[in-house]
């Protein structure tokens, strides 16, 4: 995917030869979806990340492709409507990342929705989805639901539904997306920051930075997408207003929760997920406020008691406790803010997104869901071909289906050379954390973190020409990066 005879800084110089029709600031999933439908479409292409692809929000989501359900509730249809028909879509062009999954909604009296309310909801949904959702819906009675979770809490039980989602593997499908947009022409990079534009006569004249080599140069665009999630608010010219909120996501072991299905627990006016993961559980996720740096964001104490506690109240003889959990990620939900400021709770917070032209050329992208990025995307290149006057192609991203990668999947692959070696020759990877945490999920899925990281750190080594003093450096970056991260000693860096 990349020459490797040819250095950053001559890659980034060669940027500036032609002018481009499309910048693209952010490497998350809406960023990559949009670089491989503008690319598709003909149109000369360039996306730039300031830090890893995925690094952001699009490795910290809940791993769901879905409608949402909940958002029924809050009279949101068009919304539900919109993500159902693009689950199934993914479901066709990204099969190795989409694991249909039954997903049990338990009811207690007094608690969340009345049964009859939900038996209806699961019935909508599966219509909203075209009427040939992943699987049936269907209503249990106590009983029922207690053969497929014996553990669950039967006091007040009066019994449950179940509809069908996805589990995905939210970092690999960006990446699969960008294997998919660089095959049709579109220029990557990571490590690399937007600066500054200006525009003139149709055109727009732009900064960016190599963050490895501090390799600055001067590129040319007809159009700027301005992708940047999180940060979006914060680029030059943005007209962007966000309200960031915080999700928290726990692992633990299979064994500690042994659930098939997943399971929907209501808490208040909102909901927790329990995923099966493999040989593990994903517990998940919180909707608080946040108001710092969305590249700071980290997983608290008190983000995991609320989660054990809301999974222990469920199921009482569970009794997970903090020392259950193999890892956590922490991060930051870009909504685009209401333009009231008393706009009630975080989970009331609508999932819509904008997409709007501030000034000539330049467009801002916010809001939506992982599972509408397709759709983000095939609009934003709608509005950028009428903005240049192009008679584009229709958009054929619904049907054309993605470049996967040899080892991308839902669950993570083997801890092998062989897969750092090809993360490493094809899939723009530069430091350890890349690979542990959005290229396979390694850190993530297995308990021994230390123990890989430093197996994975002597084979990048060989293949990337490390010293000892390089392969310490990393060590201590992804350390620092991971957010349950193994005490590794100084010396040694085995864990504590």
């Amino acid at each position: 995917m990349k020459d490797s005879q040819i250095s950053r800084k001559e890659q980034i110089k060669a940027l500036t030869n032609d002018p481009f029709d499309v910048l693209i600031i952010g490497g998350g999933i809406v960023g990559s979806g949009i670089a491989r439908d503008a690319a598709l479409r003909g149109l000369r292409t360039l996306l730039v990340e300031q830090a890893d692809f995925a690094s952001g929000t699009s490795s910290r989501s809940s791993r769901l492709l879905h409608g949402g359900l909940r958002y029924l509730a809050q009279g949101r249809i068009g919304l539900v409507r919109e993500a159902s028909h693009e689950k199934m879509r993914l479901s066709k062009i990204a099969a190795h990342l989409c694991q249909p999954l039954p997903f049990l909604f338990p009811v207690w009296k007094g608690a969340g929705w009345p049964l009859w309310t939900l038996s209806i909801g699961v019935k909508v949904y599966d219509l909203l989805c075209g009427g040939n959702n992943l699987g049936k819906s269907r209503t249990y009675r106590p009983a029922e639901l207690l053969k497929h979770l014996p553990g669950l809490r039967r006091e007040g039980l009066k019994g449950g539904t179940s509809h069908y989602d996805a589990l995905t593997n939210d970092a690999r499908l960006v990446i699969d997306t960008l294997r998919s947009a660089e095959a049709a022409g579109a220029s990557l990079r990571n490590y690399t920051s937007f600066v500054a534009g200006t525009a003139s006569n149709g055109t727009w004249t732009c900064t960016v930075r190599d963050q490895l080599d501090d390799e600055v140069v001067e590129i040319q665009a007809r159009t700027v997408i301005n992708a940047a999630g999180a940060w979006s608010a914060k680029i030059p010219h943005s007209t962007v207003r966000l309200r960031l909120t915080k999700g928290v996501h726990v692992v633990i072991d299979h064994a500690r929760l042994p659930v098939s299905e997943a399971v929907v627990l209501p808490e208040g006016d909102r909901i927790l997920f329990v995923i099966p993961w493999g040989e593990r559980i994903i517990l998940g996720t919180t909707d608080t406020e946040y108001q710092g740096d969305p590249a700071a964001v980290r997983t608290d104490p008190d983000d995991i008691d609320y989660i054990l506690g809301v999974v222990n109240r469920a199921f009482p003889e569970a009794r997970i406790k903090p020392d259950d959990v193999i890892s956590t990620w922490a991060g930051v939900r870009p909504l685009v803010a209401p333009r009231h400021e008393n706009a009630g709770a975080p989970s009331d917070v609508s999932r819509n997104h904008e997409i709007r032209m501030g000034e000539p050329g330049w467009f801002d992208v916010a809001g939506g869901k992982l599972t509408t990025y397709r759709l983000m995307a095939e609009q934003t290149i709608d509005q950028v071909g009428r903005h240049l006057g192009a008679h584009l192609p229709r958009s054929r991203t619904a049907e054309l289906p993605l470049s996967p990668g040899p080892h991308s999947g839902v669950l993570p692959p083997p801890v092998e050379r062989e897969v750092v070696a090809e993360s490493c020759r094809q899939e723009w990877v530069v430091h350890l954390d890349d690979l542990l945490l959005r290229r396979t999920s390694w850190h993530f899925y297995h308990a021994n973190h230390a123990e890989i990281a430093e197996r994975v750190a002597c084979w990048m080594a060989e293949l990337l020409g490390w010293n000892p003093e390089r392969i310490a450096l990393e060590l201590k970056r992804y350390q620092n990066a991971a957010d349950h991260p193994p005490r590794l000693s100084p010396a040694t860096g085995s864990r504590e």
